[in-house]
């Protein structure tokens, strides 16, 4: 998947700073976004980020998430 990449939640993920729903679990299973940035390197050199998908949901609301967590749709 690359930057751009329309996706799809297709696991349970509960989070707790969903904008609506602050200090809530919220889950985003079947929530749809797009990927805006993906974490490989940090000021030239190569991290390994646990979740390395940045994806953004709303203007408000952005998700780091794994590769086994979304879909592309």
């Amino acid at each position: 998947m690359e930057v751009g990449t329309r996706i799809r939640v297709n696991t349970s993920v509960v989070i707790y700073h969903h904008p609506e729903h602050r200090n809530q679990g919220f889950d985003i299973n079947g929530q749809e976004g797009e990927i805006t940035a993906i974490a490989t390197s940090w000021q030239g050199r190569p991290v390994s980020a646990n979740f390395p998908y940045l994806v953004k949901f709303t203007p408000k609301f952005k998700v780091h998430l794994t590769e086994h967590e979304m879909e592309a749709i």
